[in-house]
């Protein structure tokens, strides 16, 4: 008998959404004026609905008011705070493009990022903690100091046009002023020369298929590329994942992500701001204690996270001092969520129906979503099923074909979530999408007979160790069942024997003591022979990105080095390894 292929869809029973953003957030406006739309603890401030509309409207009528139009790209460089909330949706109004800045860029990454994307007009924050925005920007265009903010030009830079400076603590601040730049002052008198109906007149032109973002890949190998995502791309996503959290306007969402990546701006902001509810920001940059506090005293229903961060909130000394009884939901996503974890912030944390996603940048984000009706089995160990109106399937690495069920593959997605293309780069489009549309995750899993999808790694990452395929994902889940493993990475070493041999760097719990020998006999007849790293590392951290993903790749290189310097298998622990 033939097994069913890897394939499934969600018909879903929503229709699509079929407006633009700004569209979508007028009737929200319309309809919870009064609700609380956005507060910022570290700024003191809260916005209504109606208020966020007003300081939306106020920053839309300055962007035309300096020269910004439809299809412009505005990037942005900024940590967490109100003003970001007001710029996605401002840009969204008159149909610029918002560019997504990672806040812990540097010099040579800011260039890459503000060429690849030709943006036009830069918002920045002056500093955050060590990296000094304003000194970065200002080196990249050294015209600046003589040329008035109203006509800024740079060789380096050709397309920018307009540098913008605020800083959220005190939006009137001039002391980190600088030649050629605005200030937030001066940007918003701009907003003078503009009315409300130049502004009704910009937004009803727009397209639900219109470009509206454009956001970094995060470049594991070579630099990062530029994803454009649409209004209809975004829109959709946000709501329905919303949808997927049962959200109405009585829902508060604690947001320690931060807002440049797809998670928070999408995942986070969008499904709040497609429902009424609230976003709650407890702090410029994550901090676990700062977002205990606030689901506590904001009594917030909901909290979003990568795994790290889940983690560090149940290890917080102070954790069971902290008030969470208000919440409900959330989400876990962004890096392999290990199913010890997901029963922690099930049990510990209280956070019942909190859901685990699975998706990346090109697919606006989300493409599959657990459901808190499902098993515990089916939360904890898969990624749940595709979303609304999405197509999955699973295929052969090699050959392209649909893999049968409980088979792994590469996964793939298509719908309406799939990425318009990357900036200015054709080719690697066309090697990321295929001529049928379906886009090339990368990743690698396996559908079971349900339609439920287990990540069991990136293609890249796969280990083949004497010609067996070895996913480190399920390895890694497996030893986060050992009471004294804290986070582990499995990765593939260079072998002569085999090829590649399985190593695995772990973090150990706080005062757990345990060797390579103990933990190689701990899953001995649990798990295949092979699949037994025979390397293991004992480390202090990890090097990870800005959204808790573990960088596989540095890790790679730091064990080639250690190999290179005559580093023996003992096992020993090594510890503040550098990387």
């Amino acid at each position: 008998m033939l097994k069913s292929r890897s394939y499934a869809h969600s018909g879903g029973s929503v229709a699509l959404l079929g407006s633009t953003i700004d569209e979508h957030f007028r009737d929200i406006v319309s309809r919870y004026g009064s609700s609380e739309a956005v507060v910022s603890i570290p700024q003191s401030t809260r916005l209504t609905y109606s208020q966020l509309d007003a300081e939306v409207q106020k920053v839309a009528r300055a962007f035309v008011g300096i020269g910004i139009a439809r299809g412009d790209r505005v990037g942005i460089w900024a940590t967490d705070n109100i003003e970001w909330v007001v710029l996605q949706m401002a840009t969204a109004r008159i149909g610029a493009i918002l560019v997504n800045i990672n806040p812990a860029y540097r010099l040579n990454e800011l260039r890459h990022a503000m060429q690849l994307a030709e943006i036009d007009c830069a918002v920045i924050m002056p500093s955050f903690k060590s990296s000094m925005y304003c000194e970065m920007l200002h080196e990249l265009v050294p015209e600046a100091d003589h040329c008035e903010p109203t006509d800024l030009k740079c060789n380096l830079l050709p397309h920018l046009r307009r540098v913008v400076i605020y800083d959220p603590m005190d939006l009137k601040r001039r002391d980190r002023w600088v030649r050629g730049f605005m200030t937030w002052v001066e940007f918003l008198d701009a907003a003078g020369k503009v009315t409300d109906a130049t502004i009704e007149a910009h937004s009803n032109e727009l397209d639900t298929d219109d470009p509206v973002n454009i956001q970094f890949t995060s470049g594991t190998t070579g630099f990062p590329k530029a994803v454009v995502l649409t209004h209809h791309n975004i829109l959709n996503n946000g709501y329905s994942i919303g949808n997927a959290m049962s959200f109405t306007e009585k829902d508060r969402l604690c947001v320690p992500l931060p807002f440049y990546h797809c998670f928070g701006m999408v995942v986070s902001n969008l499904a709040c701001l497609t429902h009424g509810a609230c976003i709650v920001i407890a702090t410029p940059h994550f901090e676990a204690g700062a977002t205990l506090r606030a689901i506590q005293d904001e009594r917030c229903t909901a909290v979003h996270g990568v795994p790290t961060m889940f983690l560090a909130e149940l290890e917080h000394p102070e954790f069971r001092s902290f008030n969470l009884s208000s919440l409900r939901t959330g989400i876990m996503a962004g890096a392999p969520c290990p199913p010890e974890l997901m029963r922690r912030v099930i049990h510990e944390m209280g956070c019942r129906e909190i859901i685990i996603g699975y998706g990346q940048t090109e697919c606006s984000p989300i493409a599959t979503l657990t459901d808190p009706r499902d098993t515990l089995e089916h939360r904890t160990q898969t990624v749940g099923r595709p979303i609304a109106h999405q197509e999955c399937k699973i295929v052969s690495p090699e050959t392209g074909q649909i893999q049968p069920r409980g088979v792994p593959g590469e996964v793939c997605m298509r719908g309406y979530h799939v990425m318009r293309g990357y900036y200015s780069q054709p080719e690697e489009t066309a090697k990321a999408i295929d001529e049928a549309g379906w886009l090339h995750s990368g990743d690698l899993g396996v559908m079971d007979e349900d339609g439920y999808v287990s990540i069991t790694g990136r293609l890249k990452d796969m280990i083949i160790r004497g010609g067996e395929n070895i996913y480190p994902a399920e390895i890694e889940a497996f030893y986060y069942e050992h009471p004294d493993i804290e986070e582990i990475s499995v990765f593939g070493v260079p072998d002569k024997m085999y090829g590649e041999e399985v190593g695995a760097w772990i973090r150990l719990r706080k005062g757990a003591r345990v060797t390579t020998e103990e933990l190689q006999a701990w899953a001995k007849g649990k798990i295949a022979h092979y699949k037994i790293p025979r390397l293991f590392w004992f480390v202090e951290g990890f090097p990870m990105t800005v959204t808790g993903k573990i960088q596989k790749n540095r890790i790679r290189a730091a064990v080639q080095r250690w190999q290179e310097a005559g580093g023996d298998t003992s096992g020993q622990p090594v510890t503040g390894y550098v990387v």
